[in-house]
């Protein structure tokens, strides 16, 4: 690009720490100009080391940018995404998208109707060897089955046990997007969730449905003292069994790959994606099916 997109943060929390701010300040195609967050000391705490100012409310932070990226819950999420993308914000999207399906649907409509780029924070699908495994397999053909463990003490301890959302919402809507998401690339596109259950300490345990015929499994939960935890997809069939090996591209990697692809759709005109907002929509509509399942 000619220039750089002037990106607003909305949220200042850990994983804004980590990796939001430094990813948007790094790139070569970005420019973090504003932060705005419900403290606004945190904001202001964060914005120093980068140069940007603070904004007063997320309205003065639209006024003033090209682009939004988002570090905060995601029902907060929803409501000031689908405004910045009636106003004609590019967006870059933590999961889930939003906290209900039809707060997902009214967002990828503002997207759609607006025709700007936008992009999920799905980590593990901007890892090049994800993506080279994935490809493998796609190719080769003939699963019938998949496992994907995630399992984790990150509600236990560290930056993020601290936050409400994710202690009310558990491991479905914080781990389960990544996990959905590449089951769901590996062997087709979920189509039913064929079981759901959540046991007293907050372990899930899913059967899903796949496009052409394969089922899978997943194992999720943020309640178990594990450090490093342990995040596994697995598929099986007529070809033997296939682990997605994890080579230890980092985060804040994945996060830059991601920027570079966000910059690309935004100087093309691109607004589709592996990873865009109907991507989104799609694991919302499973997380719900998941939560419904379990509830019944």
């Amino acid at each position: 690009m000619d220039e750089q997109l002037r990106v607003g943060l909305i949220g200042a929390g850990p994983w804004a720490q980590l990796v939001h701010a430094p990813g948007l300040a790094d790139h070569p195609g970005t420019r973090l100009t504003t932060i705005w967050a419900r403290r606004p000391e945190a904001a202001a705490e964060l914005a120093h080391p980068y140069g940007a100012t603070v904004a007063r409310d997320p309205d003065e932070l639209l006024s003033t940018v090209d682009a939004v990226a988002f570090a905060v819950p995601p029902e907060v999420q929803a409501e000031i995404a689908i405004k910045a993308a009636q106003q004609g914000r590019h967006l870059i999207l933590e999961k889930p998208i939003a906290s209900t399906v039809d707060d997902a649907e009214r967002l990828a409509e503002a997207v759609d109707r607006s025709g700007v780029a936008s992009l999920v924070v799905l980590t593990r699908r901007f890892a090049p060897e994800t993506e080279e495994q994935l490809a493998q397999l796609r190719h080769t053909g003939g699963w019938v089955g998949g496992n994907a463990r995630w399992l984790t003490g990150a509600l236990l301890g560290g930056p993020f046990s601290h936050s409400p959302w994710r202690h009310d919402r558990g491991p479905l809507d914080d781990v389960g997007p990544h996990a959905f998401d590449l089951l769901d690339a590996a062997l087709g596109r979920i189509t039913d969730v064929l079981a759901a259950h959540r046991s007293e300490t907050g372990l899930w345990q899913l059967v899903f449905a796949h496009e052409g015929g394969a089922t899978s499994s997943a194992s999720m939960t943020m309640n178990v003292p594990l450090n490093p935890g342990i995040a596994e997809v697995s598929v099986y069939g007529e070809h033997g069994y296939r682990a997605l090996a994890d080579r230890d591209t980092s985060a804040q990697q994945c996060y830059t790959n991601l920027l570079d692809d966000f910059v690309a759709m935004v100087d093309s005109g691109t607004t589709t994606h592996r990873c865009d907002v109907h991507r989104g929509l799609h694991l919302q509509r499973v997380i719900d099916q998941a939560r419904r399942k379990a509830e019944s």
